[in-house]
Order: C-alpha cells, then structure tokens, then sequence
C-alpha cells in the first residue's frame, strides 16, 4: 500500500510547449509497473488550454471545478463543467482548457504504454480557440 498525502507532491507549472497561458499541475498518483494508470489534477486559468495532443491509450477527464471547453480534431468546440466526465479515444487529436472568461480544473487519467502516455503536437491557435 502506498498513500500519497496531500501536499506531499510539489505542483508545477504546465510547460510552455504543451500549454498556453496559465497552468497550474498537481501530481496525484502514477502507479508502479505493472500498472499503467497515472493521473493529475491541471487548473487552467482563464484562457489557458492545452496544445493538441492524442494518448495511446486514451484520457479520461473528470470535471471537479470551473467552465471549460474541449475539442476533437474535426469537431466543435464543446462546453464542460464541474461533474462533467470526458472521454477521448486512443489516437484521438484532442485539445482542452478553460473558456476565455472562467477558469476551469479538472483531474486528468491516463495510462502509459512502453512509457508513453501522451503525444503533444501544435498549439491551439488564437484563432482555433475563438471558433
């Protein structure tokens, strides 16, 4: 058994080449092999977002605070809140954040595979994330 108490984990800032704008990372757990599951809690400030990005084996979001959007390649934008759960496909291109005016924090679950448990592409655009 291992217990990760709260306030153990250092935050950290999102760095600049995934994340735009103000984003705050809170480790929660990464479970040792032969485990694969991972997870983190990620505030964005208002107008924050990720870049896009997919997951080998998918990523689930579970909405605990504030107003956000997501988006799937080729989709619309959509409107999440707090109790709201997402799920993206593996190989899914896929970006998420707050919304312009309200920040928004969610606890993201992911798993790794040889390793990996995501793949970063481009930033969302000023003009993407306007749409």
């Amino acid at each position: 058994m291992d217990i990760k108490r709260a306030g153990s984990q250092p935050s950290r800032k999102g760095p600049a080449e995934w994340f735009s704008g103000s984003v705050r990372i809170d480790p929660l757990f990464q479970a040792p092999e032969p485990a694969r599951a991972g997870a983190g809690s990620v505030t964005f400030e208002p107008g924050a977002r990720t870049a896009w990005h997919t997951h080998p084996l998918g990523q689930t979001l579970i909405l605990t605070s504030g107003l956000g959007w997501v988006q799937r390649e080729g989709g619309a934008i959509e409107e999440v809140r707090a109790g709201d759960v997402v799920w993206f496909q593996p190989g899914l291109k896929h970006w998420h954040g707050a919304t312009p005016t309200t920040a928004m924090t969610h606890i993201a679950v992911q798993e790794s595979i040889d390793g990996k448990n995501v793949d970063w592409m481009e930033k969302v655009s000023d003009d993407q994330y306007r749409m």
